[in-house]
C-alpha cells in the first residue's frame, strides 16, 4: 500500500467533488469573477429596457410562445437562467416587485454595477471579504447621509 494515494473523498485525501460533464471547477477570486460575469450578462440583458425610451424584448418561450415586453422583472421571468449567481439576481428583481411594484430594472442594474465596480480590486488581489467588508461601510455612510439629510414630517 505504499503506492497507493488516497483518492479524494477518501479519508486524508480532502472532500469529494462531483461535477456534471462539462463542468467547471473554480474557487476563490477566479468564482468571484465568474459569478459577477455571469451577473453581467443578466444586466446587460435587460439594460437597455430602462427608462422611458426603454426597448421592447421579444423573447420566445420554450413552447414557441412570443412574449415582448419592456419590464426587466417579465423579461427576467421569462429567461432560463441556471448559473446561482446570476439568478439571485433574478431572485432581488422579484423581491423587489413583490414588495414595492417598480424599480426591478433599476435594482438589478445596480446590483450588477456595484459588483463591476469590485472587478479591479479583485484582480489587483484584494480579499473579498476586504471588499463586502468596505461595501458594508458605504452602506453605513449613505444612510447617515441620508438620515442627516432627512427633514421630519
Amino acid at each position: 500500500m505504499h503506492g497507493n494515494k488516497f483518492a479524494s473523498g477518501m479519508p486524508g485525501g480532502g472532500p469529494l467533488i462531483i461535477l456534471k460533464d462539462g463542468a467547471q471547477n473554480a474557487q476563490g477570486t477566479t468564482q468571484v469573477l465568474s459569478n459577477i460575469k455571469a451577473c453581467q450578462v443578466v444586466a446587460d440583458a435587460i439594460r437597455t429596457t430602462l427608462g422611458p425610451r426603454g426597448m421592447d424584448k421579444l423573447i420566445v418561450m420554450p413552447n414557441g410562445e412570443p412574449v415582448v415586453s419592456n419590464d426587466g422583472a417579465t423579461v427576467l421571468k421569462s429567461l432560463e437562467i441556471v448559473h446561482p449567481a446570476a439568478r439571485t439576481l433574478v431572485d432581488i428583481s422579484a423581491s423587489q416587485d413583490s414588495e414595492v411594484g417598480d424599480g426591478t430594472t433599476t435594482v438589478t442594474l445596480l446590483t450588477a454595477e456595484i459588483m463591476k465596480q469590485a472587478v479591479p480590486f479583485l484582480e489587483e488581489g484584494v480579499h473579498p471579504q476586504l471588499i463586502v467588508k468596505a461595501y458594508r461601510r458605504a452602506v453605513d455612510y449613505a444612510v447617515e447621509h441620508v438620515n442627516n439629510i432627512a427633514m421630519k414630517i
